[in-house]
């Protein structure tokens, strides 16, 4: 398997904690981690008989005994045949015939190495090569050495290394490298040009798309021993990722805790096992390929987790899109336990489906808390309210969706990135019920040759988007509005090889408006400020002063990256391929 990094967060300043927390596993977290153990050790012995009865059923059952025989007998060639071999090595001047096997020797035969004095021997003195030092002493560590005048104080420097300025950005990246999953949380310091690696949390399955929150899970530790003066979990704001996985659930990390080895939480995770192997449809030895597939359920996922939107509104709620073809709706604050199909209180919130294929995409709308915009391989978006979802509106389209987003400064429009290498923009109140009906985009742009695998909209900016596809190329677009006749007209500000590879992810930073980070099929990382690019000063000035915002201009050449030993951190790799 290839490196890559599938998906990029932001986590804006101040968030963080200043000082992260080291993990420490207690009684009540041991617990915790244990019941979220058990189910798995219990789904891999159910996965592991049923892959031993279909292959038996496959025929292969024999297989296992021919190769217990073949063992046998490998094993028997192995063994020394001769009944008299010799059981231990004797010296050659006391060779002698030896003895029946299972004897054991007389103390005679050991009393000439005298072992009962063996540990009493005295070393003579004199002897030893420090035998000439005398009063040696040993310390067990640098502070008991009182010739030791500079002391330091290990827990104090680890603290400074691990400290997080109120003014630095966080970056968590979905990472795969060798086939080790992991999740890499970066230190961005805006103000010097550094990106820097802070931890790492091991991930146990391939991650396909991440979720900031600042919403603690009911099971986080940190709500539980956080009570308020009643004596009740506190609700408060804390700094949390969520992670979908090739696996079909959800797992939430504490961004502010070093060295974790648990979740906080894990959604979708059945109390009973739920154990799938997959098994070809088919016998014989012509077998087809499709396999078959688990039973779907309204409580949790049954395939893998495609993306996730957080609810900024209601921020107990999490939304998730799988290949399951479904949209399921997460309560925070529900203890996540899962012991029936879907009985109240348990699971999923809700459970939508809106889709006949893979749901690829799925996004809250900030300005209507309850809308849910999804995008499938069905090739159709859907937009409903997820207290009505049979009276929804969507279009059909001509291509796969790869991405989507809402347009922060116009609630009923949103963007949508196709397969095909476009671009499309809707308006949600145009959309029919039915779609079978045309529905015909605002505009569409020709952005990448291949897939547009990333698609973000500026928070900050107003008409100002970033792509990025499969050609390795990331582009920022504007979109301005003509005065006389109201159409959008759409042109390109900048592009630029960033070094990454295939983009598999863009994201506008939430603090600075013109500062990118991407990310794609080489696993680096790169952090792109636009505004070191002239043309882009030149034509997003204007727009940065309606915002309210302050344009700087930069001498560096604009792009950050993590700095290694055979590459500096000033992304040469992006100046080198140039601008377009």
């Amino acid at each position: 398997m290839t490196s890559l990094i599938s998906s990029v967060a932001w986590v804006r300043r101040g968030v963080a904690s200043q000082h992260p927390k080291k993990y420490v596993l207690d009684d009540q977290e041991l617990e915790r981690v244990s019941a979220l153990a058990r189910i798995e050790l219990e789904d891999a012995r159910k996965e592991l008989e049923k892959a031993h009865k279909a292959a038996q059923s496959m025929g292969k059952g024999a297989e296992g005994e021919e190769a217990d025989d073949a063992d046998e007998d490998d094993e028997s060639a192995w063994v020394d045949e001769d009944e008299n071999a010799m059981d231990e090595d004797v010296p050659m001047d006391q060779d002698q015939e030896p003895k029946p096997q299972g004897s054991k020797p007389s103390g005679e035969d050991l009393s000439q190495y005298n072992l009962d004095d063996y540990d009493n021997d005295e070393a003579m003195p004199g002897m030893g090569p420090f035998s000439n030092i005398k009063g040696l002493t040993f310390y067990r560590n640098n502070d008991e050495d009182p010739f030791i005048t500079l002391k330091e104080d290990e827990e104090d420097q680890e603290r400074e290394e691990l400290e997080v300025l109120p003014t630095d950005n966080l970056l968590v990246v979905a990472k795969t490298e060798d086939e080790i999953s992991q999740l890499e949380i970066f230190v961005y310091e805006e103000s010097e040009d550094n990106l820097y690696a802070h931890h790492d949390l091991m991930l146990p399955s391939f991650p396909l798309c991440l979720e900031w929150l600042d919403f603690p899970p009911v099971s986080s530790p940190a709500r539980r021993d956080s009570p308020n003066s009643n004596g009740d979990p506190l609700s408060q704001f804390g700094n949390f990722i969520a992670v979908g996985t090739l696996e079909p659930e959800i797992e939430i990390w504490s961004l502010d805790t070093v060295d974790a080895m648990y979740p906080d939480m894990v959604l979708g995770r059945p109390d009973k096992t739920a154990a799938h192997v997959p098994v070809p449809l088919g016998t014989g030895k012509k077998k087809r390929k499709k396999t078959k597939a688990r039973p779907a359920s309204a409580a949790h996922h049954v395939d893998a987790v495609l993306s996730l939107s957080w609810n900024r509104t209601h921020r107990n709620l999490l939304a998730s899109a799988s290949a399951d073809k479904t949209v399921k709706l997460w309560d925070l604050n529900r203890d996540p336990t899962i012991t029936g199909q879907g009985a109240d209180g348990e699971g999923a919130l809700r459970s939508f489906d809106v889709h006949t294929d893979k749901v690829q995409a799925v996004q809250w709308n900030q300005a209507e808390p309850t809308v849910l915009l999804t995008g499938s391989y069905d090739r159709t978006v859907r937009t409903f309210d997820s207290r009505a979802p049979d009276a929804g509106v969507g279009a059909f389209l001509a291509a796969d969706v790869e991405a989507l987003r809402w347009d922060p400064f116009e609630p009923h429009s949103f963007y949508v990135s196709l397969e095909n290498g476009l671009v499309l923009n809707f308006d949600a109140r145009t959309l029919p019920s039915d779609l079978s009906s045309p529905s015909p985009a605002r505009f569409t742009v020709s952005a990448h040759d291949g897939a547009v695998s990333a698609l973000d909209v500026n928070p900050h900016v107003r008409g100002v988007i970033a792509t990025g596809g499969t050609d390795k190329i990331v582009k920022v677009w504007n979109v301005a509005e003509d005065q006389d006749s109201g159409k959008r007209q759409v042109s390109l500000v900048t592009s630029r090889d960033l070094g990454v590879g295939k983009v598999f992810s863009t994201a506008w930073s939430p603090d600075d408006p013109l500062t990118l980070a991407a990310a794609g099929s080489k696993a680096k990382l790169q952090v792109w400020d636009i505004g070191a690019n002239a043309g882009a000063r030149k034509v997003l000035g204007s727009k940065l002063a309606e915002a309210g915002r302050v344009l700087r201009e930069k001498q560096s050449g604009g792009v950050v990256g993590v700095a290694s030993d055979d590459e500096d951190s000033s992304g040469t790799d992006g100046e080198d391929e140039g601008e377009r």
